[in-house]
């Protein structure tokens, strides 16, 4: 285990020893600084999520491919988890299409890697870091097929939605086949009372690539600052 493991474990584990605790605090918000140098001048971006677990064969793969390359024909900056997968090839569209590739890695146990077509990399050591600063600069979310990891930031998202902490932020699921059992379990906790009825309307199910696009140009028209922010020669940003 290594000493960013040891600190989470730690963490988790309840009371600590308030050295430890403030520590822990320092090294969080080290992770944010380091984040926001390297995320700051990479242009409004929209979010590709899905398994890292597909292949160069799987149909997904090439989904998540021409979404790459559909994101940089908008001139938006394609951002993602960084690794393989659906990731990979979301990266490899907007690269070949000559757009901007960013991967927001994480540091595992198994050591995930860059995937090769991510031309601005940051790895963080806290997922919770990484998810924050992955919605901090992207304007959109496109979820393909995916496990834990991709349902964690699809539902964390929807909740800074439904309570208006960002406003206007178009949520596309796609594949229908995958994903249409979890909205009828949506549409079964609207029908209880636990969500509303409107809440369903912040995501759009689709198999279809173009709507998918067309979605979300609508949705981020006449809404994005599109002016790239200046260098600062004092804070070493030259």
């Amino acid at each position: 285990m290594n000493d960013e493991e040891k600190d989470l474990t730690l963490f988790y584990e309840g009371i600590q020893p308030r050295s430890s605790e403030f520590l822990f605090v320092i090294k969080v918000a080290l992770q944010f600084v380091k984040g926001f140098r390297v995320l700051h001048f990479i242009g409004p971006c929209i979010t590709v999520f899905g398994s890292a677990r597909f292949k160069e064969t799987d149909a997904y793969y090439a989904d998540a491919l021409a979404f790459g390359k559909r994101i940089a024909e908008m001139r938006f900056t394609t951002m993602t988890g960084g690794g393989p997968g659906i990731m990979e090839a979301a990266n490899r569209g907007a690269f070949e299409q000559g757009g901007k590739s960013v991967g927001c890695n994480i540091k595992l146990p198994f050591e995930q890697k860059p995937n090769p077509y991510v031309q601005t990399s940051v790895t963080f050591k806290y997922f919770f870091v990484r998810k924050v600063l992955m919605v901090k600069y992207s304007y959109a979310f496109i979820i393909l097929p995916g496990g834990f990891g991709t349902m964690d930031e699809l539902f964390e998202t929807l909740t800074l939605i439904q309570t208006k902490t960002i406003r206007q932020f178009p949520v596309v699921l796609f594949g229908k086949d995958f994903y249409q059992p979890m909205m009828d379990f949506l549409q079964m906790m609207a029908t209880a009372g636990t969500i509303s009825p409107d809440d369903l309307q912040l995501i759009l199910l689709t198999d279809d690539v173009e709507e998918a696009m067309h979605h979300i140009q609508v949705h981020l028209k006449n809404n994005i600052a599109m002016k790239p922010p200046k260098r600062k020669w004092w804070l070493l940003e030259k």
